[in-house]
């Protein structure tokens, strides 16, 4: 484990950001070689919302990791960037590409189908996130209420895996495994706190 952190202490967090944007590039280059597969649109708008989940995912396996021994805060918050820029670019591609900015159609998706509004909830809360997620934010918002602001992440994350489920007509496995994740790490994260507030009661 030492011998694991002397190394994530080397690593510089821009590695991380390099590393997240080659699915991008992926996709970017399937695109322009028009290997998206039958549904071009579906086969952009989906890969950019699973690896959204992916990264927050990841983001909120730091601490728990942590916990168990690796430093992994300094990437907590490139884990974060990423996952909300996929998460951005999935919901771009869907109002401009897949619904072509058809606006009346788009506000009807988003009031009859369940999962675009669970999905659609999940990305607005992402937002304020993503936008103070600067050290100059910290200062300006004072750590506490900065904190207390990004608890926000726990019911984002978790209705993007919930958005992801019910996109699917059935359960498949990676569904369920994403929401699964999604469960143990919220329970990993909130049980303990709620343990120290019942300690010190």
């Amino acid at each position: 484990m030492d011998r694991a952190n002397q190394l994530l202490r080397r690593l510089p967090s821009w590695v991380v950001y390099l590393a997240g944007a080659i699915p991008f590039a992926l996709l970017v280059y399937a695109a322009l070689t028009n290997t998206l597969g039958p549904d071009p649109v579906k086969g952009l708008e989906r890969p950019l919302g699973e690896w959204g989940l992916r990264f927050l995912i990841a983001s909120l396996a730091v601490t728990p990791l942590m916990r168990a021994g690796l430093r992994l805060l300094k990437f907590r918050r490139a884990l974060g960037l990423l996952g909300f820029f996929y998460v951005l670019l999935h919901f771009t591609v869907w109002i401009s590409v897949d619904m072509a900015f058809l606006w009346s159609q788009i506000l009807g998706d988003l009031v009859k189908r369940p999962y675009i509004i669970v999905g659609f909830a999940g990305f607005v809360l992402l937002v304020p996130l993503a936008l103070t997620s600067s050290n100059f934010a910290i200062r300006r918002m004072g750590a506490l209420a900065w904190r207390r602001l990004h608890w926000l992440a726990y019911p984002a994350i978790l209705a993007g895996a919930v958005h992801f489920v019910m996109i699917g007509k059935v359960w498949t496995a990676d569904s369920l495994l994403y929401l699964g994740l999604v469960a143990v790490l919220l329970a990993a994260r909130l049980i303990p706190v709620r343990k120290r507030r019942l300690q010190t009661a």
